[in-house]
This record gives structure tokens, sequence and C-alpha cells, in this order.
């Protein structure tokens, strides 16, 4: 080994906001640099009483209604921000826990490097970004890139 760091994977977790669309542009120029492969990934949170007074599941089409919702919004808005050219991609819409998801994702795929914005979209989403980047600074699998 040589010591020069070569990430192959790259995830980058992706909320929409303008901060994670500038966390992506970071991560697609390292990927570009290196002839990495990028995950785009976003995490749709269940609403609260998701599962139900009687805690029984949602059927399948609302979470697949919620999935696709949450990529086209998200996903979809972060790509096209971004100069893929050169970049071979990926993207990925989660349901769950934010924080569980990425680290789960970053494992199962061998992550290099994850890349995420320091910041959501609005209070409530800062709030929540602000403890999921906290949680990933103490639990990413992979070596953890937060961009301002």
């Amino acid at each position: 080994m040589n010591g020069e760091w070569d990430p192959k994977v790259i995830v980058v977790a992706t909320d929409g906001s303008d901060q994670s669309i500038h966390a992506a542009a970071v991560a697609t120029g390292i990927a570009r640099a290196h002839g990495s492969k990028v995950h785009f990934l976003t995490v749709v949170r269940p609403p609260e009483g998701w599962w139900g007074v009687g805690g029984a599941p949602p059927p399948p089409e609302a979470v697949s209604d919620a999935l696709i919702e949450g990529q086209g919004e998200v996903l979809d808005t972060t790509i096209m921000a971004v100069d893929l050219t050169g970049v071979e991609h990926e993207a990925t819409t989660e349901l769950g826990d934010p924080a569980a998801s990425i680290i789960s994702y970053c494992e199962e795929n061998g992550a290099d490097l994850l890349v995420i914005g320091r910041r959501g979209a609005g209070v409530i989403e800062r709030f929540v970004m602000g403890s999921v980047a906290d949680r990933l600074a103490h639990y990413a699998p992979c070596q953890l890139l937060v961009v301002p």
C-alpha cells in the first residue's frame, strides 16, 4: 500500500437542500478525479403514525408512493443539479430512519466515502439533519465528508 487514498465507492446522502446539492457536486468532483462510482441516496422518513394505531404496516402501494415521491422530488433534483459527465452513478431511495439507513447502505455497498451537507432545508430539517450528521460522525463505517 502506497498510502494514497483512492475511493472507489462514494455515497452522497441528499435531502434536496442547497447544501446537500453542493455536497453532491463536491462528491462528483472527487469521483471524477478518482474514477469512483457515486451512489446518490435519499431516505424517506415515515411520518409519525405511519404504522397506524394498531401497529399494522401500511399497504405496499403506500410505501411505494412514498418512495416514488421522495425519489422524484429529492434525487431527481440533486442529479439534475450536478455535472455527472464521466461519472458512473446510481440513485436509491430508502424508507426509514435516516442515519441508520445511510449507515446500512454504506456497509452494504462497500462505501469508501460518505458525503453529506452540514444542514438540511429548513428549521425542522436543520434540526433533523444536524442530528443525522452527528450520528453519522460517530457511526459511519467509512470516511465522512461534511460539506458546509
